[in-house]
């Protein structure tokens, strides 16, 4: 299989040429007046790929979500997916590349997966400046009053890079006072979830022009208007709002953009580029970071809020693997058939199904099949599907491509025609910061109580009384565990979730409630991914 120009992707995605931004032979941005020409066409069906909670043993829901678009393809059904951009940080740690796996993969792979068309550096660059400037007005005499040991953001690097979380600034400047701060990873940061929820151009000079970066020392917040600034951003912001078009490898068109994570951010591409896709195909899919209790959590109550969407169908993507290991099998046991641990293990995709069913969107079971899956787990796993009345299908699209999710795909489109989606938020937006975390908390983590430090119900308090009460919840939390230790698998309830502080993104219009030990700036592993590709050419 090979690629096609990108000018025959967009003729194949209903994109007039016109529109059409050509970065190189395969990849290009897309006009954003191209919208607007078709902003009173009515919207296709909108498809979530999410997945049960993460392991090493691995769930393939970008791998799925992309072989779910081929089968589609292959079936003669026209389809669009939108997927994130891919992070520095996770490239070169301990995920590797973001553009799926074997036969479901997109292109051009390594261009995506590092510099791609210039949107992290535009964001990486937006951040600094705005860091830079506030440093500045301090030293040329403060004239905006700013307390130094107020100041909340942060600058940023697209990279894992532990020895950033502290770092101190102005050190050897005789005019200002030293101050500890830290950077962030690009895509936790608040201009990437702006990039991600603003619907034009106009939304997203509004939402930055409101982002609050400090306080003044009468405890008044500063914002990036008061910079005089958001020009300046905008001219470096101007490109990297534009969605980017790429193609499967069985050359089905995708639009790549933006990249939040999802246990720090709010982990689901622009919706710029979802309600483009919407006017373009008659079915989207789409996808959010690691499991369903993080990524489609924040995707149903924030991002579906924020753009006025409606989810039709949800895609629950999980491994027979994957299921042992919540079930209590080791990593290097995986291989040996266990029905009894995989019979434990489900209650983790239960949990999240269960928790989807509370969104009232149809769901489908999608397991991504491993050629070391028994006959007598994959039997298990169908009746078990089928007993709780859920869909089922299984698929290979790693090693078959569209050829091997014909099913998946064929079990979607009759998702889509016969079942109604009820799509509603988990919590009302006019409730209580506190009572809108205790609800996630709840009926997405299944905790029992709620333990919060002295400084995050303070923080809380400040936020309600700034006027943010009816702001969206953004939890931070690990991805690894339905609670807030990575280290319990399964599906545990009625524990205790540790929350140690809240962050305010004014711009976002979310608060992050931080949770047990999640990191906005990760490190990288022993052995790193950029290690690893010592021995691959360059």
């Amino acid at each position: 299989m090979s690629l096609l120009p990108i000018y025959e992707i967009a003729k194949t995605a209903g994109i007039d040429e016109q529109y059409v931004e050509p970065y190189g032979k395969y990849k290009a941005k897309i006009d954003s007046a191209l919208y607007e020409s078709l902003k009173d066409k009515p919207n296709g069906k909108l498809v979530l790929v999410t997945a049960i909670t993460p392991t090493k043993a691995g769930e393939g829901k970008t791998t799925t979500s992309i072989a779910l678009t081929e089968g589609f393809g292959k079936i003669g059904q026209k389809a669009m997916l939108c997927l994130r951009e891919p992070s520095l940080g996770p490239v070169f740690g301990i995920k590797g590349g973001a553009t799926g796996g074997g036969l479901a993969s997109i292109g051009p792979s390594e261009d995506i997966n590092l510099h791609f068309t210039g949107d992290m550096h535009a964001l990486t660059s937006s951040i600094n400046l705005i860091a830079a400037v506030i440093d500045n007005s301090i030293w040329q005499g403060n004239p905006l009053n700013i307390d130094p040991n107020r100041i909340v953001w942060s600058r940023a690097m697209d990279m894992n890079d532990r020895a950033l979380r502290s770092v101190s600034v102005s050190e050897q400047d005789k005019k200002v006072s030293p101050r500890t701060d830290h950077f962030v990873i690009t895509v936790a940061s608040e201009m990437m979830a702006i990039m991600c929820l603003a619907k034009d151009q106009e939304d997203f000079l509004k939402r930055v022009r409101n982002i609050i970066v400090a306080y003044d020392k009468e405890g008044n917040p500063i914002r990036v208007d008061d910079l005089k600034i958001s020009h300046a951003i905008m001219k470096l912001m101007r490109e990297a709002l534009k969605p980017n078009l790429v193609q499967t490898l069985e050359n089905n068109p995708v639009l790549v953009h933006g990249g939040p994570f999802a246990n720090i951010a709010h982990g689901c591409n622009s919706v710029i580029a979802t309600k483009l896709a919407l006017k373009l195909a008659p079915i989207t899919v789409t996808e959010a970071g690691f499991g369903a209790d993080l990524g489609a959590e924040k995707f149903l109550d924030i991002k579906c809020r924020e753009a006025g969407l409606h989810p039709d169908a949800v895609v629950m993507v999980a491994t027979i693997r994957a299921l042992k290991m919540h079930g209590g099998v080791a990593f290097d046991q995986l291989a040996v058939p266990n029905v009894e641990a995989l019979a434990n293990g489900v209650a983790n995709l239960e949990a999240h199904l269960t928790n989807i069913k509370k969104y009232g969107i149809p769901t489908i079971v999608a397991i991504n099949h491993f050629a070391q899956d028994s006959d007598e787990e994959v039997a298990f796993l169908k009746k078990w599907c089928e007993e709780k009345g859920y869909r089922v299908s299984f698929l290979d699209g790693f090693l078959k491509g569209g050829e091997g999710s014909i099913d998946l795909a064929k079990q979607v489109q009759a998702l889509l025609k016969e079942t109604e989606s009820h799509y509603k938020p988990i919590y009302d937006l006019k409730l209580p910061l506190k009572e809108k975390i205790e609800i996630i908390a709840k009926e997405i983590y299944h905790a029992g109580t709620i333990a919060y430090t002295d400084k995050a119900l303070e923080q809380l308090d400040r936020y309600d009384k700034m006027g943010f009460g009816d702001a969206y919840i953004c939890m931070a939390k690990t991805p690894q565990s339905l609670t807030d230790d990575p280290l319990v698998l399964g599906a545990p309830e009625g524990y205790e979730l540790h929350i140690r502080e809240v962050n305010l993104s004014a711009g976002a219009r979310f608060v992050i409630p931080l949770t047990g030990d999640v990191m906005t700036m990760p490190g990288l592993p022993k052995v790193p991914a950029a290690v690893k590709m010592e021995d691959q050419p360059w």
